[in-house]
Order: structure tokens, then sequence, then C-alpha cells
């Protein structure tokens, strides 16, 4: 127990000092929102990829898609590192710092606004993101509940305020510079304690060979399995289209969540984008494919106590059990591996939250004239109000929002992706367009909450995706364009003119 205090002690110590450290560097709202677009590359990376992994991927979807899938899960991992780091860095990282640079736009529906000329396309999106980033952030506190029970004899609720509040902390005093060292923290925490963790929970099976042979020998008449044996321990798994889908919104899905796009717009250098994409690929496979990879084995844990009364699987509880036996001072690093995953999130959750409706909705709306210091005090505010409504939804979780969790990525990705992704490659994207992808959106996983139409939330996410990306270019091709003077006047800040070193680009000779 003194081992597991003094490691919370020495993390929760650092994190403040990192927020008055940083402090200095937040005095304009563009410092604070987004550290004067001068973040270098492990920083930014370190940033993407902690605020892509959070309690709910190392408690939730590791222990729930683990046990359905078994092993083939690890291709949810690959696919994040693949698709949602590698392939979104290179696609979207460099047009994004340059556009939303030229556009002097800090987040993502202030870009649509400017975009597309449209004042009501920016509240509509601030709304948008509103209402499904406040439940989302509310999810991240939801992993840290059976952990904490496993290694403190403390109630959830003080774990909870505690983590609520020192996040706010440094959130305020520093802002996104704050945030981002301290993902820098987290993130090197979370490499070393998956790593630990898995080394630790596959030794206590007899190894790696002797833990998949187990894994390759459990019963194949349960349902998943539709008779296959070995399946747990299969290449694709039990069910591989349902597992396509969970790699989809996973993967996919960040190319349209505006706390992850918003690392894009901070971004200081061509160096730091080259360097950005391989350290954030790799940290994504070492994490996200670390816990998937453990979750794989959840089935080698199977006890009465990870099932309910009515004889169905408490997913939460699958990872906590697997973890239940290492010793005191691995427990304590992965205590300290979830508060990390958890607080690098919320912080990136609270800012873009705070941010968005300070300067889409309040400013030149609500609030005609606002200076930057006002502006400054706004956000720091909403920021604490945002942390205390995720709190409260936390603790008193409704039926409705426990839900709307599920389907929080679904829909602001389905939402916001294609507008986004077109709008930075396309001069013919259109206003309906955009308002198509809106409601294709909002529309497919909200319904599909309430009808099921579609089995899988997760499923019904990836197919909003998908929808979106369908619509908005056959819409945009068959309404009223933009002014042509207006998308060029745009586009041509990808033509201005650098200099760059021939190590960088190597010329034609005459």
């Amino acid at each position: 127990m003194l081992i597991k205090i003094i490691l919370l002690l020495l993390f929760f110590g650092c994190m403040i000092l990192v927020g008055f450290y940083a402090r200095k560097s937040a005095t304009s709202t563009t410092d604070f929102v987004l550290g004067g677009r001068s973040v270098g590359p492990w920083l930014s990376a370190f940033a993407y990829g902690t605020s892509y992994f959070s309690a709910v991927v190392f408690v939730g979807y590791a222990g729930q898609f683990g046990w359905k899938y078994g092993l083939a899960s690890t291709w949810i991992g690959l696919g994040n590192a693949v698709l949602g780091s590698l392939i979104a860095w290179v696609v979207m990282g460099r047009r994004t710092r340059i556009m939303t640079h030229y556009l002097e736009v800090a987040t993502m529906p202030d870009f649509f606004g400017k975009r597309y000329d449209s004042s009501v396309i920016k509240i509509v999106a601030s709304a948008i993101a509103f209402v499904f980033l406040i439940p989302y952030t509310a999810s991240v506190y939801n992993g840290l509940s059976r952990l904490f029970g496993m290694a403190f004899d403390i109630p959830y609720t003080v774990c909870v305020i505690t983590m609520a509040v020192l996040t706010g902390i440094y959130v305020i005093l520093g802002g996104y510079m704050a945030t981002a060292i301290n993902d820098f923290i987290q993130g090197t925490i979370m490499l070393i304690g998956i790593v630990a963790v898995i080394g630790a929970v596959l030794s206590g099976q007899g190894g790696f060979l002797e833990a998949v042979r187990k894994l390759a020998e459990l019963p194949s008449d349960v349902p998943v399995t539709l008779g296959q044996p070995g399946a747990f321990a299969s290449f694709f798994g039990t069910d591989p289209l349902n597992l396509l889908g969970v790699i989809i919104l996973t993967s996919l899905g960040t190319w349209g969540l505006p706390q992850m796009v918003h690392k894009f717009y901070a971004i200081k250098s061509e160096t730091a984008i080259k360097t950005g994409t391989i350290v954030s690929t790799f940290f994504a496979i070492i994490v996200s494919g670390g816990c998937y990879f453990l979750g794989g084995f959840g089935r080698l844990f199977d006890t009465p106590s990870l099932y309910k009364p009515d004889g169905s699987v408490m997913y939460d509880a699958i990872v906590p059990s697997m973890l239940s036996t290492l010793p005191d001072l691995l427990i304590g690093v992965v205590i300290v591996l979830v508060l990390s995953a958890s607080m690098s999130t919320l912080s990136s959750l609270v800012l873009t939250s705070a941010s968005t409706l300070t300067l889409d909705f309040i400013k030149g709306t609500i609030v005609k004239n606002m200076d930057d210091k006002k502006q400054l005090l706004y956000i720091r505010v909403l920021i604490v109000f945002f942390i205390v409504l995720s709190v409260v939804l936390a603790l008193n979780p409704p039926t409705f929002i426990a839900q709307l969790m599920g389907i929080s990525w679904g829909a602001l990705a389905g939402a916001f992706l294609a507008p986004f992704l077109y709008g930075l490659y396309w001069k013919g994207v259109t206003r309906a367009g955009v308002w198509a992808s809106f409601i294709c959106g909002v529309g497919i996983t909200v319904s599909n909450m309430f009808f099921k139409f579609i089995a899988s939330p997760i499923n019904a996410g990836a197919v909003a995706m998908i929808v979106g990306l369908l619509v908005t270019p056959i819409v945009s091709l068959i309404t009223p364009k933009l002014k042509d003077t207006f998308t060029t006047t745009i586009f041509q800040c990808y033509n201005s003119t650098v200099n760059v070193p021939n190590k960088a680009y190597l010329k034609e000779e005459p």
C-alpha cells in the first residue's frame, strides 16, 4: 500500500508542477488553446497518442473485445496504429496545420465556419461537439472504478473527484502546453507500464506459448465461436466482420474527432510532422496493440465473479481480474498507467469543449465584444464547468447517458470526418454537403440508439462515417457551389513558396 501511495503522490506532484511551469506560456488565447502553434514533434506525437487511448481502451474495450475475439483483437490495436495514427498524420497533418493557420482558427467548428463561410454551420458544429464530448468525457472515469477498488480501499467517488481536480488545476494553469508536456510524461508511463504488465500476466500463465496453447484449447462449444476449435487463438478470431467494424470506428473515427484533429493545429514545423508521424505510430503499436493483445487472453482468467446474476459478462471486470494477482509494485504501476491514460484524455476533452463553446458559440453570438483576456477567462471558467458536469455524470449516470457514451465517437466522427477531410483537399465541397454529413452522422447513430436497426452501436458508428464520406461529395456535386474566388483564395495557402534544404527536396538539374 505504501508503494502505491508513493507512486500516486509522485505522479500527482509532477502533474501540478508542470501546470505551474507552463503557466508563463499561456498568456493569450492562441497560447492557451494551441500552445502558440509551436509544439515540437515528440510532444505533438505523445499528445495525439495519449488523447487517443484512455482507460476506456485499457479496461473497457480491451476486456470486451479480447473476450469476444481472442488474440485477433490485436488487429484493433494495429488498425489504430496504421489507419488511426500513421495514415491520419500523412493525410491530414500537414494540410490541417497550413489551412487552419491561414484561416486563423483554433477549433474544428471555427474551421467549418470559415472554410464554408457560414456562421450557422459553426454554431451547429459547436453544439454537436458539446453534446457528444461531455458524455465521452464522463465515460473516461469508468475504467478507474474497478482498478481502484482492487488496489485501494477507497470509494470510487473520491477517485473521480481527485482526478478531476488535479486535471483541472494543470489545464487551467498552463493550457495546451501543460497538457502536451504532461501527455509526454503520461505517455512514457503508459509505454513502460503496458510492456511490464503484459510480461507479468503472460509469465503467470507459463509464458507466451503456454498461454496461447491454453487459449487454443478452450472449448469450441462457446456460442460465439460457432463451433470453431481454437477460435480464440486464430488469426481472424471468432467474428471477422464485426471485428472489422470495431477497427473502422476506433481507427478512422479519430480523423473526425475535434480533440484529436486539434493536435495538428499546434504543430511547429515540417520536422515535427515527420517525426510526429513515426513516434505516434510507434506509440499506438505499443499501447493500443499491447492493450488489445493483453485483453485477448481474458478468457484464461474466467471466474464466477465476472458474471452478473443473469449470466451476462461484466466486461469492465475482465482486465482488473487479470491484474489482481500481480505484485504490489506492478499494481501501483498499473494504477498510474490507467490514471495517465485517463487524465491525458480528460485534459484534451475539457480543453477542446471549453475552447469550442467559448470561441465558436459565446464569442460573437452571446457576447459581441470579447477581447483576449475575456476569452481566456471564459475558457478557464468553462473548463471548471465541464469537469464538474462530467464528474456529476460519471457519479450518477442515467440510462440514456450510458447509451450516449457508446455512440459519441460515431456521432462526432460521422458528422465531422467528411466535411473536414474533403475540405482540406477539394474546393467543391458545398454547404449542403456539410449539412448532409452532419445529419447522417448524428441521425444514424442517435436513431440506432432507439430503433436498433444495426445490432452493434460500434458498427452503427462505422456505418455513419462511411455514409458521410459517400453522401458529402454526392450532395456537393448537385448543390450550389461556393464562390470560386472564395475557395481559390483559401486554397492559395498551399501554394506559397518556402525555402528548404537539399536533403528535404532534390532540385532538378537543367
